[in-house]
């Protein structure tokens, strides 16, 4: 195994519990603190379009009229397509976690296009005056003017240092921090809404996950740490390449780092089944070894936060480009992850009911745990079957998991209501993900065998011990639970 990038991590990554620039004697006040003349502003943008959905929503229900939820839910993304900034997000994670909302709005949901249009080198050049000072461009062997990228809370810009490296700098859009409680606050009415319609699942701790996982992508500072916390993790897997974090040219809202070349991932999808086969089993370590070993996940499996590298002409293994989304879950979240799947392995139902209650679900009897176990017979279907083969069968990627969420769904509306978990959230939005990944490459692989490598001699004391250690190495707290 290669140890990844030793040298620049001893230099770099130690420095990630600090990441202002040392230049700056005293940070600056922030103006793009969470402000209420800016929250006004977003409140008028959002929640007049949102709210002219929910009012005829309420008003439909009020009146005792039948309502069209396909007209209802295109107006709704119509409202929310033409809005830069976290409510995209906040609809893009929506639509990718089953049944959060009802199956119409997810469709129109997953319509939002997940690059924003990019901001103009005018606003560039105010944005990096404001994080590196007004001498910035000296900093830079040179920056391009065109983004590489855009996304809804920022975009990422091509450089090089001043010798010669490839860098990306990550910039946020401003008025992030008020725009993201003002549209967190709008997400309750969508929850809200949901309530009404759909009594089966409650998610509010849906709700609330999604809220402080946007809020922590807004932290550079704390993104440039889970760079530091994925190079720890990672530094013996070769198929698998973190960039290295450049502090001195990085604030909390500027994220500088190496610039990892890499083709698309689709761009291989008719690859011999070999090469596919090579950069789904990076997927699966990227995924699960982290999440197996020290309890953190990537928690955002959109096809563009990685891409393909190369070795001897042919694809090796995969580049992982985005640090925003990570979930670090309390270890006794991954016990309960292990103890499901072990239960389901031999069909010991105590050791399910123990998984299921260790993860928070409450008040569990024998038909709640035959509705929860169609949804985890799903997920764990492919590690659980020890043979060479596709993660599903004549499955669009798109369609994913909708089969089987509609059917928890359905019954969930006779057994319910049902609180899912806040843990719950990302985890089951990172399977989905992956599993559409696996299905867009035409994997087949045994993840019978791939899964029990990564969990194999599983404790929680480890996990505990081996989190504790690398969130203390990189300047991170260990979850507490919440």
């Amino acid at each position: 195994m290669r140890n990844f990038g030793a040298a620049n991590y001893t230099n770099r990554a130690s420095l990630s519990s600090h990441f202002v620039p040392t230049f700056v004697p005293m940070p600056p006040p922030d103006n793009e603190a969470n402000r209420f003349s800016a929250r006004a502003a977003r409140y008028a943008r959002v929640g007049t379009n949102v709210g002219g959905v929910a009012a005829r929503i309420a008003g439909a229900r009020f009146l005792g009229l039948g309502m069209d939820r396909g007209k209802n839910a295109a107006a709704l993304g119509a409202a929310l397509g033409g809005l830069k900034g976290p409510i995209m997000k906040v609809a893009q994670l929506l639509a990718t976690i089953p049944e959060a909302i009802p199956p119409e709005y997810t469709i129109e949901l997953a319509k939002l296009q997940s690059e924003a249009p990019p901001m103009g080198w005018s606003f560039v050049k105010r944005r990096m005056s404001a994080e590196l000072g007004l001498e910035w461009q000296a900093k830079f062997g040179s920056f391009e003017h065109q983004p590489a990228a855009a996304a809804s809370l920022g975009q990422v810009h091509r450089a090089a240092s001043l010798d010669g490296k490839t860098l990306a700098c990550k910039l946020q859009y401003p008025d992030m921090q008020s725009a993201v409680e003002a549209d967190l606050n709008q997400l309750q009415m969508l929850f809200a809404l949901y309530r009404r319609l759909e009594p089966a699942i409650d998610p509010t701790e849906i709700g609330n996950e999604i809220s402080d996982r946007i809020r922590e992508e807004l932290d550079y500072v704390r993104e440039a740490k889970h760079v530091a916390l994925y190079q720890e993790m990672l530094v013996h897997t070769d198929a698998v390449r973190v960039p290295n974090v450049w502090p001195e040219i990085s604030t909390g809202r500027l994220l500088t780092l190496d610039w990892l070349e890499g083709s698309k991932l689709l761009t291989h999808k008719d690859a011999s089944l070999e090469a596919r086969n090579r950069i789904a089993a990076a997927m699966f370590t990227a995924w699960w070894f982290p999440f197996s070993r020290f309890g953190v996940i990537h928690g955002d499996p959109h096809l563009g936060n990685y891409t393909v590298f190369e070795r001897d002409g042919a694809p090796h293994g995969i580049n992982l480009l985005d640090y925003g989304c990570i979930r670090i879950f309390p270890p006794a979240f991954v016990g309960g992850v292990v103890d499901l799947y072990k239960g389901l392995l031999t069909g010991d139902d105590a050791r399910v009911v123990h998984a299921y209650e260790t993860w928070g679900f409450k008040d569990l009897k024998r038909d709640l745990i035959d509705v929860l176990n169609i949804w985890a017979r799903f997920i764990y279907g492919p590690l659980l079957d020890d043979r060479v083969r596709s993660i599903a069968d004549g499955v669009k990627p798109s369609e994913y998991g909708r089969r089987e969420a509609f059917r928890v769904h359905q019954a969930l509306k006779e057994k319910g209501p049902v609180t899912i978990p806040r843990e719950f959230v990302f985890m089951d939005r990172a399977a989905i993900g992956l599993g559409g990944v696996f299905l867009h490459l035409k994997a087949e692989l045994n993840y019978f065998r791939l899964f029990n490598e990564a969990i194999e001699n599983f404790s929680v004391s480890d996990v505990t011990e081996r989190q504790n250690a690398a969130l203390a190495r990189v300047g991170l707290q260990s979850p507490n639970g919440g």
